[in-house]
């Protein structure tokens, strides 16, 4: 909270003066003049004396207060010009004691140019003029008109004082009460401020939520065409090649002819699901083992390699992107094979362990430089030729392997899971795929 307002400018405030009651103290001293005609009327002396200390006084209150505006904010000219109306306004209630209906304007004065803790003092000697007043007709030579003095002294002391503390009280609570809605209205501002910055930062949340999402979206598609149109397209192709050489043999030329038409079927069906973003055919109406072995299946009967699918471990529940992303390396992982391997047999080993899901596929084809592989532009490991099989395609000639392993790091590692590639030229080549088996945010 920011500090509070120091008791001098407190005090200024408490010195605005009033246009009523710069007349005020000069109407009360001339109804006590006219009561001292009245009343003195046949003194004269006392008459002269209380006339001449009533002009002093107005002479006094005229030329410290009335005709100098600009003193009433300097304390230690105030504070004499106080002290001098005190003295004065004692000798009037000396002489005649109803002059104390004007000592209560001194109070007005107190109040009003006299600073903490000078302003109690002020208001303790109106409150002796007052009480001196009131008990003028107390007989002060016997021991008990002295008590009653003193004990009217005391009432006003009493009453004086603690108006003057409570008005101070109020006066110091207001401030207080001020600078706290002064900290409130600036804590308000900043509020608002803060609530516009988030706004703008929450809209700019939405917008880089929404280009990560369409990068994402891209992504995705390009790993779907790949994983479903390309190796399609690419089987395809090689059934029509096949079955070009075989034109003389009937029979062999309608089996690769069979083979290629239920490839553009499959491949057809892959996109259309790809498209609406839904799980792939065989993890609809099957659980992950049953279509790797469906997958390893098809592959084989195509290819004319025989595949050894096992499963090991306990089920254990999986999120559908997972076991989508496993499928799918399985289907890229064969697609190598079948281009670049020259392999005579491969396996698919799918392992349960205890928090994760494991896919192997090994080959004994003829295998690959490891070193071969480098970081891609992006940061994540990938390989300019395949996964399984060549060596990165010389330059100028297409990388038709290139984004199998991207596409297959992609799907892994975006699942918090990692994906290993050992190779060894002669020796096959084995991928290795793991992601975790529940979603992050479930219990262990």
């Amino acid at each position: 909270m920011s500090s509070l307002v120091p008791l001098s400018e407190l005090d200024t405030r408490e010195r605005r003066w009033p246009t009523a009651l710069t007349v005020l103290p000069y109407l009360m001293l001339a109804f006590c003049v006219a009561l001292t005609v009245v009343i003195q009327g046949s003194h004269k002396r006392a008459l002269i004396v209380d006339l001449v200390l009533s002009a002093l006084v107005a002479g006094w209150m005229l030329g410290m207060f009335t005709l100098h505006p600009g003193w009433r904010d300097r304390p230690r000219r105030m504070a004499v010009f106080y002290a001098g109306l005190v003295v004065l306004s004692a000798a009037l209630v000396i002489m005649a004691p109803w002059f104390g209906f004007f000592t209560f304007t001194l109070s007005f004065f107190a109040f009003r140019i006299l600073i903490w803790p000078w302003r109690m003092y002020g208001m303790i000697a109106v409150a002796f003029l007052a009480g001196t007043s009131q008990a003028y007709g107390v007989n002060k030579d016997t021991p008990l008109g002295v008590l009653l003095y003193i004990a009217v002294l005391g009432v006003n002391v009493l009453v004086f004082t603690a108006y003057t503390w409570a008005r101070w009280n109020s006066a110091v609570l207001d401030q207080r009460r001020q600078a706290a809605m002064d900290e409130l209205s600036q804590a308000n501002h900043r509020l608002e401020a803060t609530l516009a910055e988030n706004a703008g930062l929450h809209q700019q949340l939405l917008t880089q939520a929404r280009e990560a999402g369409i990068l994402d979206e891209r992504q995705r598609m390009a790993r779907e065409i790949h994983d479903t149109l390309a190796q399609g397209l690419t089987g395809i192709i090689t059934q029509l090649q096949a079955a070009e050489h075989a034109i003389e043999d009937p029979a062999a030329w309608r089996r690769h002819f069979d083979a290629a038409t239920r490839l553009a079927r499959d491949s057809l069906s892959e996109a259309r699901r790809s498209v609406h973003e839904l799980r792939p055919e065989l993890l609809e109406t099957a659980r992950l083992s049953d279509a790797l072995a469906d997958v390893a299946g098809r592959w084989s009967e195509l290819h004319g390699i025989p595949v050894q699918v096992t499963t090991t471990g306990t089920v254990l529940p999986m999120r559908p992107e997972a076991e989508v992303a496993l499928l799918r390396t399985a289907q890229e992982a064969l697609a190598n094979v079948a281009k670049h391997a020259h392999a005579t047999r491969v396996g698919v080993t799918l392992s349960y362990l205890d928090n994760e899901v494991a896919l192997d596929v090994r080959d004994d084809g003829q295998g690959f430089d490891p070193h071969q592989l480098c970081p891609d532009a992006g940061g994540r490991g990938a390989a300019t030729g395949s996964a399984n099989g060549s060596p990165a395609p010389a330059a100028g000639e297409p990388a038709s392997g290139g984004f199998g392993l991207v596409a297959m790091r992609q799907r892994i590692e975006g699942l918090s899971g990692t994906l290993q590639v050992e190779s060894e030229p002669g020796f096959g080549t084995g991928i290795s795929a793991c992601v975790p088996a529940a979603p992050a945010e479930a219990p262990a």
